[in-house]
């Protein structure tokens, strides 16, 4: 059987190629992984507290935030557009809780850029106790 002249073309020192195409694929990947950055930003958290219990520990004020994605990019990002919040609004005995830190930004922005966000740490514990009867 005769194969045409372009697939003979083709097929002719096919380790090469494959092993060229490989290399390539290397190359682009170690580029683009090589201009991934991060950088680490305070940002100030509203905290929500209960209304019939008192916080016993301390209450964070701020919180660092990782920005993580391309370096020419991750730097031209504001601080000021993420917010970060704390719920523990239904905590109704004393205790300890535990609440997840919620970050709020632009998403479909940030992920069309590659950009990934990530409160550290993502999750805050508080002491509750009784309210002072004074």
């Amino acid at each position: 059987m005769k194969l045409n002249k372009y697939l003979q073309g083709a097929l002719y020192n096919w380790p090469a190629k494959v092993l060229s195409l490989v290399f390539a694929v290397l190359v682009y990947a170690f580029i683009q992984f090589s201009t991934m950055g991060a950088r680490v930003v305070s940002i100030p958290i509203e905290v929500h507290l209960p209304t019939s219990l008192e916080a016993e520990s301390l209450v964070p004020a701020s919180i660092e935030v990782s920005i993580q994605g391309n370096e020419d990019i991750i730097y031209l990002i504001n601080p000021e557009s993420i917010e970060a919040s704390l719920d523990f609004s239904s905590v109704d005995e004393a205790g300890i809780a535990t609440a997840p830190v919620v970050l709020r930004y632009e998403e479909d922005v940030f992920e069309s850029a590659g950009i990934a966000l990530q409160a550290e740490p993502q999750y805050y514990r508080i002491l509750f106790g009784e309210g002072s009867d004074l």
